[in-house]
């Protein structure tokens, strides 16, 4: 299921979802004006959301559009699924 983006706080350009252990947040930032600033597009990030570190950026943020920051958000989260399903338990085999 795809993630269900919500505005964080309102009147801001933030908005947030979570999914599986892991916390996803798009931004717009501009090089002026009211909010985030930097280069003109939307940053998406994602974080585990059982630790307590900063977020990653998405490869390719900022984004043109929030459509494109969406689905980069939905492809990291169905990667970060695939890794941790094929990631060893730590369990030890018997021999």
């Amino acid at each position: 299921m795809p993630l269900q983006f919500h505005r964080a706080i309102e009147g801001t350009e933030i908005w947030s979802a979570s999914s599986d252990g892991y916390s996803f947040v798009i931004s717009f930032q501009s090089p002026t004006g009211p909010g985030f600033r930097g280069r003109l597009g939307y940053v998406a990030s994602w974080r585990p959301l059982d630790q307590s570190r900063g977020s990653i950026r998405i490869l390719g943020s900022p984004l043109q559009s929030f459509a494109e920051a969406e689905d980069a958000c939905n492809t990291m989260l169905t990667y970060l699924k695939d890794e941790t399903a094929s990631a060893p338990t730590g369990k030890r085999e018997p021999p």
